[in-house]
């Protein structure tokens, strides 16, 4: 059975994270990159808010986020389509997708909000996944 988007395959993941094609995996990316600009834009609209802002626009913390996805292995046909459809492999052995709200400022705060939705959507299709950080 082929699966032409990520939603549709929402339900079958669950039972084998195995079924994803290649271009499930990419709508999934896309998905998560998407919901982590949306939640990086709504963490800084909020801070802006509550705060009046400053000079930068952002908060003042630096540094860098990214979500981490495990337990899949590179020589397995689900990693491979993983690595075909553009993740990247991690130092620690995960797959890594590196701020993945594309944020270009240099606020951590702002990166990791994008980080944990990106994470969230992995999640939903059935992947163990977290946000990582570090300051800069």
């Amino acid at each position: 059975m082929t699966y032409s988007t990520a939603t549709q395959t929402a339900g079958v993941i669950a039972n084998d994270p195995k079924l994803y094609t290649v271009l499930d995996l990419e709508t999934i990316m896309a998905e998560a990159k998407a919901s982590a600009a949306i939640a990086a834009q709504s963490y800084l609209d909020d801070w802006n808010a509550s705060t009046g802002g400053n000079q930068y626009g952002e908060p003042m913390y630096c540094g860098f986020a990214w979500v981490n996805i495990y337990g899949v292995k590179g020589n397995t046909k689900l990693g491979r389509a993983m690595k075909q459809a553009g993740y990247e492999r991690s130092y620690d052995g995960s797959l890594q997708i590196y701020n993945p709200a594309g944020y270009g400022g240099q606020s951590m705060d702002v990166k990791e909000a994008g980080a944990r939705a990106a994470a969230l959507v992995f999640e939903q299709y059935g992947f163990r996944a977290y946000m990582g950080s570090r300051a800069d």
